[in-house]
């Protein structure tokens, strides 16, 4: 997994003051904890932009003021009005604790059900996780190329020995949907077989009919 460095400074006061001070500065109020000790710090908010703004799960590397920790990016809060980063918390690693963390799906291969018309839905575009630090993959991968139209790939279809997956395993990560078109095709034409069935029962009670009627008048002849 990729490691973004975040470079940041010990923060010598604390409280909301300091941290309205802070953001004005251009900086984020941070803390980072489950290590041996809690260290509150704050760094400048354009080294969020690669961490934040990504599709992707990454590892971090915190220096703070030369001190270096491993950590991963546990919670982050922004103003709901100007999307600036109020605080950030990090959680430190440790290689004998399991983490939690929400990985991207990369999808692989090419569908057969894709190619006979059908339509990719991704259902789940991330799948929450739990590992040991060394066994977190950057992407979970879905291998599509024996997926069919109509069909579905399920949580239960990725687990792997490495990692748990937390999302329930019977739900569909990524399926192939009949197209309407083909549906709509299907429908007429078994309507147009329901008609022609109807055609010759139709046809074959006229041909009785006739009969009758011929044998009517000839017996009426002979009287």
């Amino acid at each position: 997994m990729e490691t973004i460095e975040i470079i940041g400074y010990n923060r010598a006061n604390l409280g909301k003051k300091n941290s309205k001070k802070l953001r004005e500065e251009g900086n984020v109020p941070c803390v980072v904890y489950g290590g041996n000790e809690q260290l509150h710090f704050h760094s400048p908010m354009i080294l969020f932009r690669d961490l934040v703004y990504t599709p992707g799960a990454n590892f971090v590397k915190l220096n703070i003021e030369g001190v270096e920790k491993d950590a991963i990016l546990q919670d982050i809060q922004f103003h709901p009005v100007s999307e600036v980063i109020l605080h950030a918390d990090f959680l430190e690693l440790q290689e004998n604790k399991k983490i939690r963390m929400d990985i991207p799906v990369k999808i692989i291969g090419d569908s057969p059900g894709v190619q006979q018309g059908g339509k990719i839905l991704i259902r789940i575009r991330k799948l929450s996780l739990m590992a040991y630090p060394k066994n977190m993959p950057s992407f979970v991968e879905v291998d599509i190329s024996e997926l069919q139209l109509g069909k579905s790939i399920s949580v239960e279809e990725l687990l792997s020995d490495d990692y748990d997956i937390l999302n329930s395993h019977l739900v569909s990560v990524v399926s192939v949907n009949v197209p309407r078109v083909k549906i709509e095709v299907e429908e007429e034409d078994e309507e147009g077989e329901e008609g022609e069935e109807g055609a010759e029962s139709n046809e074959g009670g006229s041909a009785e009919g006739e009969s009758k009627d011929s044998s009517d008048s000839k017996e009426e002849g002979k009287d």
